[in-house]
């Protein structure tokens, strides 16, 4: 299995991604393709120790910046960036998937465009899994598309459902429709249209909506929305997360008691945080895509782009982009019977 790794994506490019990518060839034992400047990827390589000797460099001369305009990742200005270069490679067969922590909404563009959709599929969607009070739940979509209709929405949890199962190994994933209540009549007419529909779906097992409050509280295994919604819940999330451990870091650094009352609990509470680290997920599938895209976040180290690796060749041996085909031809019959 090859893996296109983007080595100037992100905020640590490129010795994350090189690291990480390296770190995930010997852990995992996959082929590792790094584009970039092959210049600097060897120089930063040599300066920190790391081991390309089986790594493949492709040489992009340019980088994508967070300050270019995402649509142009298909101009000709843009084409040998590094994620345009890895994305056009994944494309051409070069390679069986694509890991980038750089620009989000180019990744998006750039998935659609260059990579395809798969066929049947309107939108591809940011799907990151996120912890909760019980394990981990999908978030589809987290911002791609803002304004989307009640069949993307069918689609996205098709997709979700799956991914989770294959992937994550969940059985028979729990669906949710984000809303504003709980009653089947509530929310919006896109909410509405979208409940009947996911109501009849097959393949799914639709829960029913969920309200804000129920997601961190395992309402469901993946949350259904639109990506304005969805952006919404991720950047609140993390931020809700990233105050509340501050706090419990003030808490038990406040006086000499809750200095050694912390001393007691140290291992429950590197437990505690590595279970709300988005580096242990590494990546975001952007799920509808013809080919496997991953998304790591922006200020991704090592350890992330590693887990980013794994999550993604386990996409591939699932076959996620297969059961998505088959799930699609499920409902066209159905509609078909109907």
């Amino acid at each position: 299995m090859k893996i296109i790794v983007d080595a100037f994506g992100g905020d640590n490019a490129p010795l994350a991604p090189i690291q990480g990518a390296a770190d995930a060839h010997h852990a995992y034992g996959v082929d590792i393709i790094l584009t970039g400047d092959e210049e600097k990827i060897r120089s930063v390589a040599a300066e920190n120790g790391i081991d390309l000797s089986d790594i493949t460099i492709a040489h992009a001369p340019d980088v994508f910046t967070n300050d270019d305009q995402p649509s142009t990742i298909r101009s000709k200005a843009k084409a040998n960036t590094s994620m345009a270069v890895g994305l056009t490679m994944l494309k051409s067969g070069e390679g069986d998937a694509f890991v980038s922590a750089g620009n989000s909404g180019a990744l998006g563009a750039g998935a659609m465009f260059l990579v395809k959709r798969i066929k049947g599929i309107q939108r591809v969607a940011f799907a990151p899994v996120m912890p909760n009070l019980n394990g981990y739940f999908m978030l589809i979509d987290s911002g791609v598309n803002t304004d989307v209709r009640p069949k993307a929405l069918q689609q996205f949890a098709l997709m979700g459902s799956i991914y989770m199962n294959k992937v994550m190994g969940f059985d028979n994933p729990r669906v949710g429709l984000a809303n504003v209540g709980t009653e089947e009549h509530k929310g919006d007419p896109l909410r509405q249209e979208t409940y009947v529909l996911l109501k009849d779906t097959p393949g799914i097992n639709f829960v029913g909506n969920v309200e804000g409050r129920d997601i961190p509280l395992d309402g469901c295994d993946v949350v259904v929305c639109d990506g304005f919604t969805g952006n919404m819940i991720l950047k609140t999330y993390e931020g809700v997360a990233i105050a509340l451990m501050k706090k419990i870091k003030g808490v038990f650094t406040k006086n000499l008691k809750t200095k050694l009352a912390a001393a007691m609990v140290l291992g429950e509470m590197k437990e505690l945080k590595k279970s709300m680290d988005a580096d242990e997920v590494g990546g975001a599938p952007v799920l509808g895509c013809a080919k496997p895209v991953f998304k790591a976040h922006g200020s991704a180290n090592a350890k992330t782009i590693k887990n980013a690796v794994r999550v993604t060749a386990e996409y591939v041996k699932g076959d996620v982009i297969g059961c998505i085909t088959e799930a699609l031809a499920n409902i066209a019959d159905t509609e078909e019977d109907a």
